[in-house]
């Protein structure tokens, strides 16, 4: 399988109804649980922030300046995403995508902008797939469970 060194693709099924992800992936005080803390709100062009623990060896400050681009209900959520405390960090893009698969729903998720050529960016980028598929959704599923 080819490595896309530009972005991190996560396909998931999940044996909830697309209503239900879109819930926990558009309000607050959920995607806090399985996210990060926030002040998200699901409208175009709200600026809001992410809080999580810095990682040093990645040049990640711990705050993440984010923006939303596309709100497409119950289908695609889209928004930029970058290190707040750092201005000539890359500035990527996060889209979730629902489409509805039997009793299910299978979660498409694209995080994109990484610059195949610099080391830092491929680094954050192996730990941030890392963390998309071990740690985030499956959080994410363990809150739709209950």
């Amino acid at each position: 399988m080819h490595d896309d060194l530009r972005s991190i693709c996560v396909d998931q099924y999940f044996p909830h109804p697309p209503t239900k992800l879109w819930r926990a992936l558009t309000s607050p005080d959920l995607m806090a649980q399985w996210l990060m803390p926030n002040d998200f709100e699901p409208v175009v062009g709200h600026r809001f922030s992410f809080r999580a623990r810095p990682v040093p060896r990645t040049g990640f400050s711990g705050a993440i300046t984010c923006q939303v681009l596309e709100v497409d209900p119950p289908r695609r959520l889209k928004i930029s995403w970058a290190d707040a405390a750092d201005d000539s960090a890359v500035a990527t893009e996060v889209c979730w995508t629902l489409q509805a698969e039997g009793r299910g729903t299978r979660l498409l998720l694209e995080h994109s902008g990484f610059d195949p050529d610099d080391p830092t960016q491929q680094l954050a980028r192996r730990f941030m797939g890392s963390g998309w598929r071990s740690h985030v959704l499956s959080r994410f599923g363990d809150l739709l469970e209950h």
